[in-house]
């Protein structure tokens, strides 16, 4: 099957150039729709699904392939080469930052440049690291997804999104987790939580914009700082936004920052 296709793979604009968004747990391309659109009259603009989310095949995910954030890189590269992207922009939030960046490690002359939004390398303290996380916080956390999705993502997403005046973008962050399939989304945040992609920073070449957020519970301002200190030449920008998803609450803030890094 065509990685377009398997992904759900949508492509707008016109440009010479390609910016690609890329999704965060238990979300799908449609968290993208209030800034994707600012980037068509000078982009070819690129939005997807990661397999397991959204309008993707359900049928190509496999357990094996996806149980670490290397298997959903590797279908962001054979996307790329599959629309022919040299030197793109990726956009990612959350773990589709450092999917980002293993997908640029693989393939660096798909994208030049990455963008960073509210990226974590890894979740669970460490010694001098502080990712926000016990490890036994995230084992209690899978384990309580497990046990009951409905009940997690309905306690669980208007806390990742913060805006607690805003009570409406947390019920669609709540009713986005519900309509994962529990068992992928199982396997995802096993595979999110766990990840530790810090060793893979200083590796990176290209551009790097980062995108950080006030108050948010999934990475704090110090873990945005921990990514600016170990990718070369990288830049941090706090915007004027509260929680873990930016791209709902503060489009605007999103997309001219994203501009502005040009």
């Amino acid at each position: 099957m065509s990685s377009l296709s398997r992904n759900n793979v949508k492509v707008s604009g016109s440009g010479s150039r390609t910016i690609l968004f890329a999704h965060g747990f238990g979300c799908d391309q449609a968290m993208w729709r209030f800034v994707a659109p600012h980037f068509e009259k000078t982009f070819k603009v690129v939005s997807m699904d990661h397999v397991g989310a959204g309008g993707s095949d359900l049928d190509a995910y496999d357990s094996e392939k996806y149980a670490s954030l290397d298997g959903y890189a590797s279908d962001i590269v054979e996307i790329a080469r599959e629309l022919g992207i040299q030197n793109g922009i990726f956009v990612g939030h959350s773990v589709s930052a450092m999917i980002g960046v293993l997908a640029s490690l693989k393939a660096p002359e798909i994208f030049d440049t990455l963008i960073m939004v509210g990226p974590s390398p890894r979740y669970i303290d460490d010694g001098d690291y502080v990712g926000g996380f016990g490890a036994s916080d995230i084992e209690e956390l899978l384990a309580s997804f497990a046990d009951n999705p409905l009940a997690w993502s309905a306690a669980m997403a208007p806390t990742i999104m913060g805006n607690q005046e805003r009570p409406e973008l947390g019920q669609e962050l709540t009713q986005s987790f519900c309509r994962t399939d529990p068992r992928i989304a199982h396997e995802f945040a096993r595979a999110t939580f766990t990840s530790d992609n810090r060793a893979d920073l200083p590796k990176v070449t290209a551009r790097t914009l980062i995108l950080q957020c006030r108050d948010d519970i999934i990475a704090g301002e110090n873990v945005g700082e921990y990514v600016r200190q170990n990718i070369d030449g990288s830049t941090l920008v706090l915007l004027d936004a509260t929680g873990h998803c930016p791209n709902l609450s503060a489009p605007a803030e999103v997309t001219r920052a994203i501009k502005d890094f040009g």
